[in-house]
């Protein structure tokens, strides 16, 4: 009987390692974000998602925690990394006033576009220049133009990037982003910049939305609005560098099929609810309180979805592109603020 019983059991074992549990990973990701909440309540200056960010770095380095992370936890902090982002950016949409966006004008709208398009082709070109690795220019090129890690986690989606290339992506860009808060604040006045011109510029400038809002609100409320509307016109245009990004890989694989026997999507599901969403907003017909709810969800989301990214961060690893991460990062960063500046002097 004992014999009859052991393929048996085997065999539950094999199954079990096959398919295993999210729920360590997605509690772990859950305790980050409450942290991250945490630390947004003590300093509100800093972003809350910057801090899902460094927290999921720190517990994958931490001695006892990290086997943890990259054990019984990986599954989970994998699936917050890329299900959970997705809905995210759904819910993102929700935030964007796409007839607040328009009232700019159509010369800031071509102003943010040549923004946004030179500065993801100067740093797709100078990453492959550099060397770096895998999809980190696309991701990095993606996250500076857009909207930091948000966009970083809908392009991998649509690339298929590997899990330490959107990692190490999204803890460049957020450095970054960062140190805008307290860099351009001082660049205000050598450049003469007014109260509305400043927040222009950083919201065409600036990755993340905390960001834009933490950098902003220094110059006053005038420089806050303006910043939030123009940094909602670079979030607008996620939606057709994501199709572009899922059109080209989609070309590039053409008769390459999914591990599920359908060929790959021509414009994701979450990028059209991205839009749907957007444009329900634009109705008017949603409450303050459901707009409300939705921020809050869409905020938990993605701070769970950066907390799972950043406990795929191996410093080691990245210490190695280092320096040219390094460089690109610098070279992006010249490249959106200086072609951004001179949008703002030319539509102000």
């Amino acid at each position: 009987m004992a014999l009859l019983h052991r393929p048996q059991s085997e065999a539950v074992r094999h199954v079990s390692r096959e398919t295993p549990t999210p729920w360590p990973g997605l509690g772990m990701a859950a305790a980050g974000v409450l942290g991250a909440w945490g630390v947004h309540q003590l300093l509100p200056g800093v972003p809350m998602l910057t801090v899902s960010v460094v927290l999921g770095i720190a517990v994958a380095h931490l001695p006892g925690v990290r086997t943890v992370v990259r054990g019984p936890a990986r599954p989970g902090l994998s699936l917050a990394g890329r299900r959970l982002m997705r809905i995210g950016i759904v819910l993102l949409g929700l935030g964007l006033g796409l007839d607040q966006v328009l009232r700019l004008g159509w010369s800031t709208v071509a102003m943010v576009c040549a923004v946004v398009a030179a500065t993801f082709c100067g740093t797709v070109w100078l990453g492959r220049r550099l060397g770096l690795p895998g999809d980190q220019p696309l991701l990095i090129a993606t996250g500076y133009s857009i909207c930091g890690a948000s966009a970083i986690g809908a392009v991998s989606e649509v690339s298929g990037s590997d899990e330490e290339d959107v990692a190490a992506s999204v803890a460049l860009v957020t450095l970054c982003g960062t140190l805008a808060i307290a860099v351009l604040p001082l660049l205000q006045g050598p450049l003469g910049l007014s109260e509305l011109a400043f927040g222009r510029w950083v919201g065409a400038s600036v990755h993340d939305v905390g960001q834009v809002v933490a950098t902003a609100q220094t110059a006053g409320p005038g420089a806050l609005g303006e910043a939030v509307l123009v940094k909602l016109m670079r979030v607008a245009l996620l939606a057709p560098l994501v199709a572009a990004v899922a059109l080209s890989m989609r070309a590039r694989r053409r008769g390459v099929r999914t591990s599920s026997g359908r060929r790959p999507a021509p414009v994701p599901l979450f990028v059209a609810g991205f839009l749907v969403a957007a444009a329900l907003r634009a109705t008017g017909l949603l409450p303050g309180a459901a707009l409300d709810w939705a921020h809050t969800a869409q905020e938990a989301l993605l701070a769970a979805a950066l907390f799972g990214l950043g406990s795929a961060v191996h410093l080691p690893t990245l210490a190695r592109t280092g320096g040219r991460a390094a460089v690109l990062g610098l070279g992006a960063w010249v490249v959106v603020a200086g072609v951004s500046y001179a949008g703002v002097l030319a539509t102000t």
